[in-house]
């Protein structure tokens, strides 16, 4: 019996929790309450009366003077922009020779190794690019539509590729040959 009136006077004597928790949550918002009024308060800034401003200014040199003082003493100011000089390092230099374009009329095999892509046609709708694109994907070609402004027209070009492997540059050419599509050949590098 004694042992249970310790635990009653040890239980009086403890807060319960919500009570500790509003103690938390009033020093959490007091705290961040002073640090809003902090903010609030504008900084004070020094009077100086004009008469002392202006004998306290700094005389600016003239443009003989700039001219006369060495640049070396001062640092160079730390760029902000470092792309100025990474983007001259990536610059692409385009060959000045033209691509080998060729009409693929006749049904020859390909025997030089090369980069090539086939261009199955060139629309001026996109609708009709993409039925060409459609007519291709039935016969199991895989192809793609590159979108090309020259001058004041837009251009739709349907192509195939590009194909390093000779057999299979062949085979495309000779499915696209049975289908009646005329394509151009486009060796573009290799």
């Amino acid at each position: 019996m004694a042992q249970r009136k310790k635990k009653r006077k040890q239980k009086q004597n403890e807060y319960p929790g919500w009570m500790w928790m509003l103690f938390g949550l009033a020093i959490g918002l007091s705290v961040a309450f002073a640090i809003y009024r902090k903010d609030m308060l504008p900084e004070p800034v020094a009077q100086v009366p004009a008469s002392m401003a202006t004998s306290l200014a700094p005389e600016k040199p003239t443009v003989e003077e700039r001219a006369a003082e060495p640049a070396a003493d001062e640092d160079p100011p730390e760029k902000r922009f470092t792309f100025y000089d990474m983007l001259p390092n990536f610059e692409v230099i385009i060959p000045e020779e033209e691509p080998d374009v060729s009409p693929d009329s006749k049904l020859e095999a390909v025997q030089e190794p090369g980069l090539y892509v086939l261009q199955a046609g060139s629309f001026t709708e996109f609708a009709d690019a993409n039925r060409r694109r459609v007519e291709l994907a039935l016969q199991g070609i895989e192809s793609r539509i590159q979108r090309v402004a020259i001058g004041d027209k837009t251009y739709h070009r349907v192509r195939i590729g590009p194909l390093t492997n000779l057999d299979e540059l062949n085979q495309i050419r000779s499915q696209l040959h049975e289908a009646n599509i005329d394509v151009l050949r486009i060796r573009v590098g290799g």
